[in-house]
């Protein structure tokens, strides 16, 4: 029997937030990946780097700023460390679940490039916040190399595009590895942003939407349905106040309108759903469950979390 292919899009709380944090999260994580694995998913893994490529680049900021005779880290860079020592923990976790089960399954970390266009409306309204806070003699300093930067409280903090996923450098490689029945882990963060320039990639100064990532990825691999792991069992409407009205499933449909309403906040819920439309599309077979960690397998039966279909 062929083996469901579906997608899991790994959120903040699957992976905690510092060195200690994200050990013993991806431990967690493990379980419940090694759950869908025991019963014949196959799994294709991607994942949020917030705090991780934040932490990341005010490192390097500062070492630059300390030691002016090495060059700065750009965002790509940062994004693909990110990507590396996050997928080293979350392969070995699930590795050590697997084999503890007696699974013998290979897990692959795949660095993955993201081509954005050069030409995305992100770029000239950038929204992103990132590093650490600057003063204003830095924040002027970081205006004159080109970057952008914004007010925060007493101080400053640059930001960056986040412009929409175009295609998927290494999705060959992706697909091999699946084809395969491996676990793979790709896309995170977003995948490292990059710009098409003839043969050469050049990385670009932004950081993807994660979630539209992994439905673009989804979409590729021609999996069957879309997991977006969150801290929250279900999608609300009306979130955030006392007439909160948990939704079970909804159609592309109206998912469209509730976004028309404005019912869902940019940065957190907004993203997963439009991820959730765009990787539909007009297909009656693929779905999109949006449920937390913990039930993620009972609303793979409809039992728990929001399913999203045509």
């Amino acid at each position: 029997m062929k083996k469901k292919r579906i997608v899991i899009a790994l959120g903040h709380e699957a992976l905690g937030t510092t060195l200690p944090e994200q050990k013993k999260a991806t431990k967690l994580t493990a379980k419940a990946i090694a759950d869908f694995i025991r019963d014949e998913y196959q799994v294709v893994l991607s994942h949020s780097n917030g705090p991780q490529v934040g932490m990341i680049h005010t490192a390097m900021a500062e070492f630059c700023r300390i030691y002016p005779e090495y060059t700065a880290t750009p965002m790509s860079v940062c994004s693909a460390m990110s990507q590396g020592y996050i997928g080293y923990d979350l392969q070995n976790a699930i590795r050590t679940e697997l084999l503890n089960r007696g699974i013998y399954k290979p897990v692959s970390t795949v660095l993955t490039q993201v081509t954005v266009d050069p030409y995305d409306d992100a770029f000239y309204h950038p929204t992103k916040i990132i590093g650490r806070v600057m003063n204003e003699q830095e924040a002027d300093a970081e205006e004159k190399k080109g970057n952008h930067v914004t007010k925060q409280g007493e101080g400053y903090r640059r930001i960056v595009a986040a412009p929409k996923p175009m295609d998927i450098v290494e999705i060959d490689a992706i697909r091999a590895l699946v084809d395969a029945d491996q676990v793979v882990i790709a896309a995170g963060g977003g995948g490292i942003p990059v710009l098409e320039q003839g043969n050469n990639l050049k990385g670009a100064s932004a950081v993807i939407e994660k979630d539209l990532a992994a439905g673009r990825l989804a979409d590729l691999l021609d999996a069957e349905q879309l997991v977006i792991l969150t801290s929250v069992q279900r999608v609300y409407l009306d979130y955030g106040t006392d007439a909160r009205q948990p939704l079970d499933e909804m159609t592309t449909a109206e998912a469209i309108q509730y976004m028309e309403d404005g019912q869902f906040e940019e940065g957190t819920m907004l993203p997963k759903i439009q991820a959730a439309v765009s990787y539909i599309g007009n297909s009656a077979v693929r779905s999109v469950l949006i449920a937390n960690l913990e039930s993620a397998l009972d609303g793979i039966s409809g039992l728990k979390g929001t399913v999203i279909h045509k």
